[in-house]
C-alpha cells in the first residue's frame, strides 16, 4: 500500500531498475537478492529500505529492491524476462492475480520456513505456496470530511449526481487497488456490474495509473473520494495530519486484498530468494509493516499501533474468482473508452 507521497521519483527508480544489471557480469549474484516491487513499497517512507537493511544484517546478503511499476506490472516484467530472469523475488502480486501468476509460468512454489504456523489459514493464498502472503486489508472508499459533498453510504450511492467528477479510481490493468475496485463491484452487483459502471462513469474524475498517483491527487484536494484501504486513515492519524480522511464501511461488504511475494523460476539467486521469503513473514520483518506499509501484517503476533484504531474492520469480506474478474476488467475498460 502505500505510504508517503511525492517523495518517490518514479522516473529515477525506473532508470535504476533498467541500469542495475548493466554490469551484471561484475556482480556476484550469489551474494545479492534482487526484488521487483512497486514504488510505495521501495520508496523512502515504505518498508523496503528497512526490510532490506534488516535482511542484509541477518543473512549477510545484499538486498536490492527495484521499482518496475505498480502491482499489475510487476508480474508482466517477470514474464518479459522469463528467458533470462533478472529478479529473484517479485513482491506485490495479490489474490486477484493468482490465476495470472500461475498461468504465467514464471514463478516457483516455495513454502517459507514455519509458514504454516505463522500465517493464518484464511490468509494463505495458495495450497502450494506459489505466493507467500505478507500483508492484507480491505478496499474502501476514503472520504474527505472537509468536503462539501455528503459521505456516500454504499457503492450504489457513488452513482448519484452529487458526486459528478468527485471520485478518483485506479486503472485495473496496472494497479491492484484498481483491480480490487472492479472486483468489489462485480461481487456486489453480479451480472449487472456493467450497468453500475455505466452509471458511475460520469462521476469518475480520473483513472490513475497507480495507487500512489491516485491517492496523491486525493490528498492534494483534487477530489473528495478515492479508492484505497480501510487502513489508510491510520497513516494520517499517526503523523498528526488530522482525522478528515475516513474509511467508509458499506453494508454490502468490502473486497479483500492479500498481497504476496514469490520466488522467480530460474532466479539467479534462488537460495537467496528463499531466505528473503522466510524473512518476509518473520516477526522481525512483519513488525515493520504497520507504520510503513499501512496494511495489516499476516503475522498475528505483531501488535498494531494505536493509530490503527482509525482503521475500521469490514463486516463482510467479498471475493471474485480470477477468471470472472479478468473478463470484467476488459468489459469495464471498453465501456469507459466509449
Amino acid at each position: 500500500m502505500k505510504t508517503r507521497l511525492f517523495t518517490i521519483f518514479l522516473f529515477t527508480c525506473i532508470v535504476c531498475s533498467l541500469s542495475a544489471f548493466g554490469s551484471k557480469d561484475k556482480i556476484d549474484r550469489a551474494n545479492e537478492v534482487v526484488v521487483y516491487t512497486y514504488d510505495s513499497f521501495a520508496g523512502e517512507w515504505g518498508p523496503g529500505p528497512q526490510l532490506a537493511a534488516a535482511f542484509e544484517a541477518k543473512t549477510g546478503l545484499k538486498c536490492r529492491m527495484l521499482v518496475v511499476g505498480d502491482g499489475a506490472q510487476i508480474l508482466s516484467r517477470a514474464v518479459l524476462e522469463s528467458s533470462a530472469p533478472q529478479a529473484d523475488v517479485v513482491l506485490g502480486v495479490d489474490n486477484n492475480q493468482i490465476s495470472l501468476a500461475r498461468s504465467s509460468q514464471v514463478l516457483e512454489a516455495y513454502q517459507p520456513q514455519d509458514a504454516l504456523s505463522i500465517v493464518p489459514e484464511e490468509l494463505q493464498l495458495t495450497d502450494d505456496w506459489l505466493l507467500t502472503p505478507y500483508d492484507w486489508s480491505y478496499f474502501s472508499i476514503i472520504y474527505n470530511k472537509n468536503s462539501s459533498v455528503p459521505a456516500p453510504q454504499s457503492l450504489e450511492d457513488l452513482t448519484k449526481e452529487v458526486y459528478k467528477k468527485k471520485i478518483i479510481l485506479m486503472d485495473p490493468r496496472t494497479s491492484t487497488p484498481g483491480l480490487g475496485f472492479v472486483a468489489w463491484t462485480v461481487a456486489v452487483f453480479g451480472e449487472n456490474y456493467l450497468d453500475y459502471w455505466r452509471a458511475l462513469k460520469p462521476n469518475i474524475l480520473t483513472m490513475a495509473p497507480s495507487w500512489s498517483t491516485g491517492y496523491g491527487f486525493f490528498t492534494s484536494g483534487e477530489a473528495p473520494l478515492v479508492v484505497s484501504y480501510t487502513t489508510s486513515p491510520a497513516y494520517h492519524i499517526e503523523y498528526d495530519e488530522g482525522d478528515q480522511f475516513t474509511a467508509l464501511i458499506f453494508p454490502e461488504g468490502h473486497s479483500l486484498q492479500i498481497e504476496g511475494a514469490a520466488l522467480v523460476k530460474n532466479a539467479p539467486n534462488a537460495e537467496g530468494g528463499r531466505l528473503f521469503l522466510d524473512f518476509l513473514i518473520s516477526q522481525q520483518a512483519q513488525e515493520m509493516l504497520p507504520l510503513t506499509q499501512w496494511m495489516y501484517p499476516v503475522n498475528p503476533a505483531v501488535e498494531l499501533p494505536a493509530s490503527y484504531n482509525a482503521a475500521p474492520q469490514a463486516e463482510k469480506a467479498l471475493t471474485v474468482d480470477n477468471e470472472t474478474l479478468s473478463e470484467a476488467v476488459e468489459a469495464v475498460m471498453a465501456l469507459l473508452a466509449q
